[in-house]
């Protein structure tokens, strides 16, 4: 735990606190404790829009279902 801290440029508390997944922590220490352990690449995925089917789906359920044109402007 405390070469993993050391790497991570943070304290052994901190890194804790990143184990208990402590929402307090900023993303930067998460993005530092993965490089330290050598998990940098899986933080990609997280953030990829593609897999995030729930995400897909809610944001779905928000778009209107009926979209009427404007009327034109005459000139």
């Amino acid at each position: 735990m405390a070469i993993v801290a050391e790497r991570a440029f943070t304290s052994r508390p901190t890194l804790q606190k990143v184990e208990a997944g402590n929402a307090n922590v900023g993303i930067g220490i998460y993005a530092a404790v993965l490089q330290a352990l050598g998990l940098l690449e899986g933080l990609g995925e997280i953030a990829d829009i593609g897999r995030d089917t729930l995400g897909q789906t809610l944001a779905s359920s928000d778009l209107p279902t009926r979209t009427r044109l404007a009327p034109r402007q005459k000139p």
